[in-house]
């Protein structure tokens, strides 16, 4: 999903709205719903005895289902509750109606500045001044939990709870697809990038090795010549960013992620990396790399996925690219694209392949003036449990899946038929794999319907290459710094530079543009930069126990 959370980051909080909410915020938004004191917690006696043992949900004796509304700060948030078997279930388990709202920054803002809150939150940014601000607009899950709902503490991560802890050591929001160190040990996550090559030209060329900058060269050359209709390299969309020939391409080669003194490490200049975007400009300049390639936006560069245009790929998202790739796959029997190694470590280094961080994606937070906070951190404990897992991605056992043993399942014939047939009836009607409020990868894991068979070989080959990043999560400067107004220039430079290195018509250009970057460096703060990066490696190493 990574490749989508980059891009919904980008719609997040914009820096004078946040900053006008944060503001807002210390003052103090709306008045209780509750009709007491505003943030105080309301007794549950006639209700439930709350039990370390048992999810509230199961015991609460409430009789009149609770009204909720749910703010969703996306407006292709899909809005409708209690019709399709996922909300429906979730309704019936939980007693409760869920108002759906959705919007946009502007509207997210208006809550802030004295309009009537939500009852719950969902939103994007995990470092944005809204979210760092949670204490005084939300309640601390710690509380609701101790008060409501002790079993929340065996379903939520503890790892994921401290990362999200605020300076009064609480947490108070909990985000979707935060995989820890526990997730990626167990090997149920699975890789999301890969370099592919269509199989029949690989079968053609004799299989070869394309691992080492003169392998890689040569064969593209091969490609050329033998299948001239074909583009012989592509890449993600460049876009905003560096598509796959930045970090990805830097996760490929294993470039370290911090220095030999574990501060932070620029892998844009780390001459492993530079060796092979040397490479690339050697294969530009052979003409095995479209000029499309760098202006082809997300759009573009799915229509030749799936016309399989491309010889070979280094592709990141391939879950998002899956369809693109099952459309060729499906008419082109024995010409699918499958994963091989690619490019490789000139030192040594093994890819640290990178997938979900512990960060996530979206928030969820109960605010202070929810109508039933017992019955919101309810949500929260049932989404994150196997059970409320289960119904999110694969529904109801018996109705629309059932067991194959050995803990795997599989949907029922007719379910599958519909979900590859007619995918807009099925997320109509059953809606599995959408509610992904608490979402998590390794639930894909328990069933091969997670994923079309075209990536499954991607997936297969990506087996032990995954490496966390969790120490790079949320060290850029604070929104508003000096050193976030450098770094986003420092940012855009390196965007350009990367795609002019590559298209330089000769190794002088290649190394006056590379000359350029690091001067740009030094004249735009780079060392206070680097410090607060450094510092802020050292607080999430921290933060998870890391020496």
């Amino acid at each position: 999903m990574k490749e989508s959370k980059k891009s919904m980051r980008r719609t997040g909080i914009k820096l004078g709205i946040a900053l006008m909410a944060v503001a807002l915020i210390v003052s103090g938004c709306g008045g209780s719903k509750g009709g007491g004191k505003k943030g105080e917690l309301a007794s549950i006696e006639d209700r439930y005895t709350p039990s370390a043992d048992t999810p509230a949900w199961q015991l609460d004796k409430k009789e009149a289902p609770t009204e909720l509304t749910w703010y969703v700060n996306a407006d292709w948030w899909n809005t409708e509750f209690g019709k399709d078997v996922v909300t429906k279930k979730i309704q019936e388990d939980l007693n409760v109606n869920i108002k759906f709202i959705t919007g946009d920054d502007t509207k997210l803002n208006t809550f802030f500045a004295g309009g009537e809150m939500p009852d719950l939150i969902t939103t994007f940014g995990a470092s944005s001044p809204v979210v760092q601000k949670a204490d005084t607009w939300a309640y601390s899950l710690n509380d609701l939990a101790e008060k409501y709902d002790p079993y929340f503490n065996k379903v939520a991560a503890q790892d994921t709870l401290n990362w999200f802890k605020l300076k009064d050591g609480k947490t108070y929001g909990y985000p979707d697809y935060s995989n820890t160190q526990v997730d990626y040990d167990s090997g149920q996550i699975p890789a999301k990038t890969a370099f592919v090559i269509r199989k029949d030209v690989y079968e053609a060329l004799g299989n070869p090795s394309m691992s080492k900058p003169e392998e890689f060269q040569s064969v593209l050359k091969d490609i050329k010549a033998k299948f001239p209709s074909l583009i012989p390299f592509g890449f993600n969309s460049i876009g905003e960013g560096t598509g796959s020939l930045g970090e990805v391409l830097q996760d490929f080669i294993g470039v370290p992620l911090e220095d030999s003194n574990n501060g932070f490490y620029n892998r844009n200049l780390d001459e492993d990396y530079l060796t092979w975007l040397k490479t690339l400009n050697t294969v530009y300049r052979d003409g095995s790399i479209s000029d499309d390639s760098f202006a082809d936006d997300g759009p573009a560069f799915e229509e030749k996925v799936k016309s399989g245009k491309y010889a070979t790929m280094l592709l990141d998202g391939t879950p998002q690219q899956g369809g693109n790739l099952q459309i060729f796959l499906s008419a082109n029997q024995g010409k699918e694209y499958i994963a091989i190694d690619g490019p490789q470590s000139t030192v040594g280094n093994q890819p640290t392949l990178d997938q979900s961080g512990i960060t996530g994606w979206m928030i969820n937070f109960i605010t202070k003036d929810c109508k039933d906070p017992a019955k919101a951190i309810q949500i929260f404990t049932y989404l994150l449990s196997d059970e409320g897992q289960m119904l999110v991605n694969y529904g109801i056992e018996g109705e629309t899946y059932k067991s194959i043993g050995d803990g795997k399942y599989e949907l029922l014939p007719e379910v599958k038929d519909l979900q590859l047939n007619n995918p807009d009836k099925f997320k109509k009607e059953y809606r599995m794999g959408e509610f992904i409020f608490f979402g998590h990868d390794r639930y894909k894991a328990l069933s091969t319907d997670s994923f079309p068979e075209s990536i499954k070989q991607m997936q297969e080959w990506g087996k032990g290459k995954l490496v966390p990043h969790f120490i790079l999560e949320n060290i850029d400067p604070d929104q508003g710094s000096l050193e976030a107004r450098s770094l986003s220039a420092i940012n855009t430079k390196w965007n350009t530079t990367m795609v002019s290195m590559i298209r330089s018509k000769d190794d002088n250009e290649f190394n006056n543009n590379l000359a350029s970057y690091k001067s740009f460096l030094d004249e735009n703060n780079w060392d206070k930069i680097l410090k607060v990066r450094t510092e802020k490696m050292q607080q999430n190493k921290e933060k998870l126990g890391i020496k």
